[in-house]
C-alpha cells in the first residue's frame, strides 16, 4: 500500500511497504483472520480472502497487490485525496513475560497487546457485520423498491391528484395540528420503509398543489412533465455545475441554454449564468455594474468607492433593496422613481432623480427597469429609459423575471421594446414557462469576461491551469457559489419536447386566457377591475353584496379592503382554490389572478369568479 494511506486498510496496514501484520498469539491471529476476511470481502467483492496467514513465531499476514489496489481506490473515491494512516508496529513478543496476577492478563502480554491494538478495528468490523440499521445502504434492491414505491406516490398524489380540478388545492391544518400530523421530531432510531413511504404520503397530502389549475396565487404554476423529467434527473445525477469533468454535460448544455436567450433578448454574443433565483440575479447586475465602473472594489471593498447611487421605480421588485442593503450599498442608495398610473417608470423623473442624486455628490451607477412588475404586470419603457441611460454612462440592468417569457411571443413581445439596448437582463423561466423552480437566468450583453473578472477567485483545488482539457469550460469561478446545482437541464428538455413554437403557443394561450378573464368579470355585478391589465396579472375588488351601491359611502374603500382578506381563508379552508391579495399604494386589498397555468382553460376562469361569489355571498 502506498504511504499516507487512510482508508479501512490503512488502519490494519504499516504505509509505504509491503502490507504486512505481525501477530503475537493464535488468539491474536484469529481476531485479525476474521477481521481481514470482513474488510477484504466487502472491498474487493472477492469470495476468497486475498491474503494469508504465515504460521510461526510471529503469524504474519501479507495482502496481494490486488487487495492493496481496492485499498487505495476506495481512500480516493472516499476522502479525494490521500490521508495519513496510523501505522501498525510490529512488536516482538518478549522472551518471557512476568507472570500475571490471578484472573487478570499481564498488561504487557504479547496477547495483551494484541488485544488493546485490535480493539478498534474488530469493532468497528463487527458493527459493520452486524444486522444493518434501518437503511438502504448497500441493499440496492432495497433502495430500488422504496424509490417505485415513492414514485408511485407522487404520480399518484401530486400529479394525477395534484393536477385535477375535482381534488383540493390544498388540505389546510393549524401550525401546530400540522407538527402533530408530521410527527417532525427527529430521533434517534430509523424507521421501518413502510413507515417511510407513509410519510413521503403524507407530505404530499398536506402540501399545497402549486400544479392544481384554481392556484392563481404566486407567478409560478402548473407542471410540465418533461420539466419536470430534468429535475429529476438533475436530482438524481447530484453533481455541481462548476467544472467540465464532473459536469460535461451541462456545462455545454448550460452555454447553449443561455445562448438561446441572448438570441432572445437580441445579442449576438454575451455571457451569462443561472441563478438561484430572480433576486440573485438582480444582486449580480448590482454588483458587475459596480466592479465594472470600480474594479478596485474587489480587493479594497467599500472603501474604494464614493457615494453612490442606483435608480428603480416604486414598482420594483423588493430584491433592489435587499441588494442594495447585502451589497453594502445601503438602502438610501437605492433612488425611487416615480410610476405612471399603470405602474410604469417614468423616464423624465428618472432624469430628475439622477440630477438630484449628483448635487448631493453622490456618483449614479445603475438603473433597474422592470419588465412585468410583481402586482400590476407593468412593463416600464425600455427604449426611453436606456435613453437615459446611455446619456449618463449608466448600467442599464433589467429585471424581467417575470415577463421575460414574453420575449417568445411575436404577437406580445413588443412590450420588451428596447431590452436590447439593457446591459444585463434577469429572467426567470420557471414562471410563465412553466420549467420548475428554479430556472433563473442573469444574461450579459459584456464579452469581456466581466462575471469571472468580478467573482473569480482561482481556486487551485478545482480551477486547476494544467488540466488535460480546455480550461475555459470550467465556468464556476464566474459565481459567488461554489457548489451549484444544474438548473438548465429542465428548460433544455422542455425546449426540445415543446420546440420554440410551442413555447410561443403556450405564451400567447396565458396572454388569451386573461383577456378571457377580464371580458367575463365585465358581464358579471360584483368584480371591479383596479385596471386594464397588458400582462396576465388580473387585478380586481370583489365587491360582496352588501357594499353594491354604496362607493360614495365614506367607509366604503376601508370595508372593501377587508374582504379579500375573509375571501382568501375561506377559499384556503375549503382548499376550493387559492388567490394572492395585497394592498397597494392608495389603494386597499385587492386581488391579483395571474393567469399562467398551460393546463388552465375556460372553465377555470369561471369556476374562479362563480367560487367568489359563492364564498362571498353572504358578506
Amino acid at each position: 500500500m502506498e504511504e499516507g494511506g487512510g482508508g479501512p486498510l490503512g488502519l490494519l496496514c504499516p504505509v509505504g511497504r509491503s502490507a504486512k501484520l505481525t501477530l503475537y498469539s493464535e488468539a491474536g491471529r484469529t481476531v485479525v483472520e476474521e477481521t481481514l476476511r470482513a474488510i477484504v470481502k466487502r472491498l474487493s467483492g472477492e469470495q476468497k480472502p486475498d491474503w494469508q496467514c504465515v504460521p510461526g513465531p510471529a503469524h504474519t499476514c501479507a495482502f496481494s497487490e490486488s487487495a492493496r489496489r481496492h485499498g487505495n481506490s476506495l481512500r480516493r473515491r472516499t476522502t479525494g485525496k490521500r490521508s495519513p494512516a496510523p501505522r501498525v508496529p510490529s512488536f516482538q513478543p518478549p522472551a518471557a513475560a512476568p507472570a500475571a496476577p490471578t484472573g487478570r492478563r499481564a498488561p504487557g502480554s504479547a496477547e495483551e497487546r494484541a488485544r488493546r491494538h485490535w480493539d478498534l478495528p474488530c469493532d468497528f468490523i463487527l458493527m459493520a457485520d452486524s444486522k444493518p440499521l434501518l437503511s438502504l445502504d448497500g441493499d440496492p434492491r432495497a433502495a430500488e423498491a422504496l424509490l417505485q414505491d415513492v414514485f408511485g406516490i407522487v404520480v399518484d398524489e401530486a400529479i394525477r391528484k395534484g393536477t385535477s380540478a375535482s381534488e383540493k388545492v390544498c388540505e389546510w391544518k393549524e401550525p401546530e395540528e400540522l407538527k402533530q400530523l408530521l410527527d417532525l421530531e427527529l430521533r434517534s432510531q430509523g424507521e421501518s420503509q413502510e413507515r417511510i413511504v407513509e410519510r413521503c404520503r403524507e407530505v404530499i397530502r398536506y402540501s399545497v398543489k402549486t400544479c392544481h389549475p384554481r392556484f392563481f396565487n404566486q407567478l409560478f404554476s402548473g407542471l410540465d412533465p418533461h420539466a419536470l423529467a430534468g429535475r429529476i434527473i438533475t436530482e438524481t445525477l447530484n453533481t455541481s455545475q462548476y467544472t467540465y469533468e464532473i459536469a460535461p454535460v451541462f456545462v455545454l448544455m448550460e452555454e447553449e441554454v443561455l445562448k438561446k436567450l441572448r438570441a432572445l433578448v437580441g445579442w449576438s454574443s454575451g455571457d451569462g449564468v443561472f441563478c438561484p433565483g430572480g433576486s440573485i440575479s438582480n444582486m449580480y447586475a448590482m454588483n458587475l455594474a459596480r466592479y465594472q465602473r470600480y474594479p478596485d472594489c474587489k480587493q479594497r471593498g467599500l472603501r474604494a468607492l464614493p457615494p453612490l447611487a442606483l435608480f428603480t421605480s416604486k414598482e420594483c421588485h423588493y430584491s433592489i433593496m435587499k441588494g442594495a442593503a447585502f451589497l453594502g450599498l445601503g438602502t438610501d442608495s437605492v433612488r425611487v422613481v416615480k410610476a405612471d398610473e399603470r405602474g410604469k417608470m417614468i423616464p423624465e423623473d428618472l432624469e430628475r432623480q439622477i440630477s438630484l442624486a449628483q448635487a448631493e455628490g453622490a456618483v449614479p451607477f445603475l438603473v433597474s427597469a422592470t419588465s412585468g412588475t410583481t402586482v400590476l404586470g407593468a412593463f416600464d419603457p425600455l427604449e426611453a429609459v436606456a435613453d437615459v441611460c446611455q446619456r449618463h454612462g449608466l448600467w442599464l440592468h433589467v429585471d424581467a423575471a417575470w415577463g421575460g417569457s414574453v420575449l417568445l411571443s411575436q404577437t406580445h413581445r413588443h412590450l420588451l421594446d428596447g431590452i436590447q439596448r439593457a446591459d444585463s437582463v434577469a429572467w426567470n423561466p420557471h414562471k410563465l414557462l412553466t420549467a420548475g423552480l428554479q430556472c433563473s437566468a442573469l444574461l450579459l450583453r459584456d464579452t469581456s469576461n466581466l462575471l469571472k473578472r468580478c467573482h473569480g477567485s482561482q481556486a487551485s483545488y478545482l480551477f486547476q491551469q494544467d488540466k488535460f482539457y480546455d480550461v475555459a469550460l470550467d465556468t464556476g469561478d464566474k459565481v459567488v457559489q461554489c457548489g451549484r446545482r444544474v438548473d438548465c437541464l429542465k428548460l433544455w428538455l422542455m425546449w426540445k419536447a415543446q420546440g420554440g413554437r410551442g413555447l410561443e403557443q403556450r405564451v400567447d394561450r396565458a396572454f388569451a386566457l386573461a383577456r378571457y378573464l377580464v371580458e367575463e368579470m365585465k358581464k358579471r355585478e360584483g368584480f371591479e377591475l383596479v385596471m386594464e391589465p397588458e400582462f396576465v396579472n388580473v387585478c380586481f375588488w370583489f365587491v360582496p353584496p352588501s357594499l353594491k351601491g354604496k362607493q360614495e359611502s365614506p367607509d366604503y374603500s376601508e370595508r372593501l379592503a377587508k374582504v379579500a382578506p375573509v375571501l382568501k381563508e375561506r377559499m384556503v379552508k375549503e382548499g376550493s382554490m387559492m388567490i394572492g391579495y395585497q394592498p397597494h399604494g392608495p389603494r386597499g386589498n385587492f386581488f391579483r389572478v395571474v393567469v399562467a397555468n398551460p393546463a388552465l382553460t375556460r372553465a377555470d376562469m369561471d369556476f374562479l369568479l362563480s367560487e367568489l361569489e359563492r364564498l362571498g355571498r353572504d358578506l
